[in-house]
């Protein structure tokens, strides 16, 4: 089937196209990224999309099925890049859904109906990257890969590790010095990938890492970060099940987290590609969102205004931009650490998104994300704090006039609340647990909706009281036996 995929260079002035079954971490020509790209005239078409629903309920027992069950395979037709079915890598990725969130939506002011949560924290690995690493897996067995890695903020290196334990290929990850939730390195040690801690943030890791994959052929580095443009065909199928699940109409907005920007670039070429097939009419306006403290994007779309024309962008301006971070020693820092991110990576596919699905850029304080966390949490679901930037653009969003409270938005909720559980105790307890094992005092809880323990005694009337009962209405007999 690889026969009508080929890779492709972004910069359409090179345009240089590479087999599906070759491994580049960029275009060998010019450096830019690669798009992997399909000649769909010489695949069978599709009359609607509609089609996939006959594989909603597959229980993955057969070959035929193993696939189906993949919330990412079922959809093969759409990431038409493997060679046969034996190819694929799964974990049962992507069986999550659409959540209707009427609860906060009247919280944030919006009509019954109209807020939803695409919850990819029930992903195996507990965020979104799993529909990614099931992409990137299937590519590495294709090419004969015996060792992957990556640099990571956590959820690359728990989402790698996990793929690569079941796929008997050595895991390899980088992580920044500090940079990285306990929830999210004990999953990166727990199945068994190489952990090598590296004195940087995220984006050194990143360097060294290409580095490795690039000067030192001799280790056999197969590169899982979304540089790799197999990653990010995995990530279209988050759209499908939005579509999937809203009886494959679009809603008015979709709304993401911004850090290496993976995802924004991935969403929009899912839809481009449906719309060139035919299979939908509309395509929503895309809203990505920064963290102030990591805000490169917003930066220099929104303030710069930094844009995709004719095929391509001015990369003087991010090079100016980047340089001026690099004099000033100014690196991304925000307690959303999965999107603590300066230098994305997918930068420019960004831009082509955000022209594509006529997108806006905003940032969001860590003080807004951490309520909007527990906002999400206490009507809806818990999420990693990178999750409710998205929430809290929309917020931002809603006051600036930019959506309406009719219009239905899709939030991408990217990772589950116990990838991170230290920020979540500290926002309700003001206790923040790495300090506390070196005994370092704690604070007062500051948020609206914390909800901190309540310390009882051992006695029945203490309990009714920390209820709101009186303990004064007990029964006699329940006092005698007392």
């Amino acid at each position: 089937m690889n026969d009508v995929a080929f890779q492709q260079c972004m910069n359409p002035v090179c345009g240089a196209r590479y087999a599906v079954d070759e491994v580049h971490v960029s275009c060998a020509k010019c450096g830019s990224l690669l798009d992997i790209r399909y000649d769909w005239d010489r695949l069978p078409r599709l009359k609607s999309l509609s089609y996939f629903e006959h594989r909603w309920s597959t229980k993955g027992t057969e070959a035929e099925g193993r696939a189906d069950f993949s919330g990412v395979w079922r959809f093969r037709e759409l990431l038409p890049f493997y060679r046969t079915e034996e190819d694929i890598v799964t974990v049962g990725e992507g069986r999550t859904q659409l959540q209707k969130a009427d609860i906060l939506a009247r919280h944030m002011g919006m009509k019954a109906g109209s807020l939803l949560l695409q919850y990819e924290g029930l992903n195996p690995s507990g965020s979104f990257k799993d529909n990614g690493m099931t992409a990137a897996f299937t590519h590495a067995r294709m090419v004969g890969a015996k060792r992957v890695a990556c640099a990571s903020t956590g959820n690359t290196s728990a989402s790698l590790a996990l793929f690569a334990s079941l796929a008997e290929m050595q895991g390899v990850v980088f992580i920044g010095s500090g940079k990285i939730s306990l929830g999210k390195l004990s999953q990166a040690l727990d199945y068994g990938a190489l952990t090598l801690q590296i004195q940087g943030d995220f984006d050194a890791c990143l360097r060294r890492v290409r580095q490795v994959a690039v000067d030192a052929p001799q280790m056999g580095i197969y590169l899982m970060n979304s540089v790799n443009p197999f990653r990010l065909e995995g990530q279209k199928s988050i759209m499908y099940r939005v579509l999937e699940a809203r009886n494959w109409e679009a809603p008015d907005w979709v709304i993401v987290p911004g850090g290496n920007l993976g995802n924004c670039s991935a969403f929009a070429k899912a839809f481009e590609e449906l719309k060139e097939l035919g299979l939908i009419k509309k395509v929503p306006r895309l809203a990505v969102i920064n963290a102030s403290g990591a805000n490169t994007l917003y930066q220099l779309y929104t303030k710069q205004g930094l844009r995709w024309k004719n095929d391509w962008y001015d990369a003087s301006v991010v090079q100016g931009f980047y340089a001026t971070m690099d004099e000033n020693n100014i690196h991304a820092h925000t307690v959303a650490s999965a999107i603590e991110i300066g230098h994305p990576v997918n930068l420019p596919k960004a831009l082509r998104a955000l022209a594509t699905m006529d997108g806006v850029v905003e940032e969001v304080t860590d003080d807004e994300i951490l309520e909007h966390r527990a906002m999400i949490a206490r009507w809806g679901f818990g999420c990693e704090p990178a999750s409710a930037a998205s929430v809290a653009g929309l917020r931002r969003l809603l006051d600036k006039q930019v959506i309406s409270p009719d219009e239905t938005v899709v939030c991408i909720l990217t990772g589950h609340e116990l990838k991170d559980p230290n920020v979540t105790v500290k926002y309700h307890t003001g206790i923040d647990m790495k300090a506390a094992q070196e005994a370092a005092p704690s604070s007062p809880p500051q948020g609206r909706l914390s909800n901190r323990p309540v310390p009882v005694e051992d006695s029945l009337e203490a309990i009714l009281r920390a209820m709101g009962g009186d303990p004064r209405m007990l029964s006699g007999a329940v006092t005698a036996a007392r």
